[in-house]
């Protein structure tokens, strides 16, 4: 009797670890067979895997905030702003593209530091100061150029879109990015750190952590992370386009809170994050190719993002049962 109860509990963690990756699984054999070739050709898993790098080095830069407790909803607005200075540096004022690029990241640097500045030192609420600072952001890159910007290096295409193993390297520029974040969060005292901040700040404090010093570098991180997908973006298009981020917050929240029920049930964690990203572009690529129009990007993403807020809630009720 013990030996079928513990195996019926491990199966059941199982399933609640994987449940999301056997799900995308069970995604694929569904639109496999629904849909056929159309689904399954090498070229639809090409554009699943290959165009979603600027959404996952952006989902992985919020993830950071939200593991220490925070929220940062100006993402899209520092990645505007980092679309937006390559275009105008490199195309309208002739500089180096590399040169370009790096002013770019360092505007993503500037903005994490500000909003840190905010949260931390003045004690603003980080809802507050990152909805104001994203919407801010957003509208100064319109300001910088209000239509798009064509004719960007194409040596930064080349570095983003050049395919190896039939993917672009901007993929793997995001599998990196993933690994980097692993190791940080779940195997340096850094990571444990961040999750100690997240769930009790106080007790953290009492413990010598230098809370205002995680809290803080975690919004920097978010900035940068969205500034590198900015760029990622640039390269993708060959272009700078104002209203280019605009539509990757949701997608961004959906993604991590999605990660969440899965991997590290109940935690913000990058290889969850990964999954999620996919397994949502997967469900989007489906539905469009059974001939739903794009209206069904908002839904999904939008339904996916109350799914999963409501299954953390229900595994962290259950964790702590």
């Amino acid at each position: 009797m013990e030996t079928r109860r513990s195996t019926r509990e491990a199966s059941f963690a199982f399933a609640g670890r994987y449940g999301v990756v056997m799900a995308w699984l069970v995604l694929i054999v569904f639109f496999g067979i629904l849909l056929g070739p159309s689904f399954l050709a090498v070229s639809t898993f090409q554009t699943i895997f290959g165009t979603q790098a600027v959404l996952l080095i952006l989902s992985l830069g919020l993830m950071v905030t939200l593991v220490a407790g925070e929220f940062d909803l100006s993402i899209t607005g520092a990645m505007s702003i980092s679309v937006m200075v390559v275009g105008v540096l490199n195309v309208l004022h002739g500089w180096p593209i590399w040169l370009a690029a790096l002013a770019a990241l360092a505007s993503g640097v500037a903005i994490g530091t500000i909003n840190a500045l905010l949260v931390v030192r003045l004690g603003i609420n980080s809802i507050v100061v990152t909805l104001g600072a994203g919407t801010f952001w957003s509208g100064v890159g319109h300001g910088l150029y209000e239509t798009t910007i064509p004719g960007v290096d194409t040596r930064l295409s080349t570095v983003v879109n050049t395919r190896l193993l039939g993917l672009p390297l901007g993929f793997y520029y995001a599998v990196a990015v993933t690994v980097a974040l692993w190791y940080v969060v779940a195997l340096t005292p850094l990571g444990r750190y961040l999750h100690f901040v997240g769930a009790n700040r106080t007790v953290s404090q009492l413990s010598g952590i230098r809370v205002d010093l995680i809290r803080g570098g975690s919004l920097v991180v978010s900035a940068t992370l969205a500034a590198i997908a900015g760029i990622v973006l640039v390269g993708m298009l060959g272009a700078s386009t104002p209203s280019a981020s605009s539509a990757y917050l949701l997608p961004a929240f959906a993604a991590v809170f999605l990660g969440t029920t899965t991997i590290q049930v109940g935690k913000f964690n990058p290889w969850g994050t990964f999954v999620a990203v996919y397994f949502l572009i997967t469900g989007i690529t489906g539905l469009q190719l059974y001939g739903f129009s794009g209206w069904v990007v908002d839904v999904f993403y939008g339904g996916s993002l109350v799914a999963a807020v409501a299954l953390s809630r229900i595994f962290a009720r259950k964790s702590t049962a």
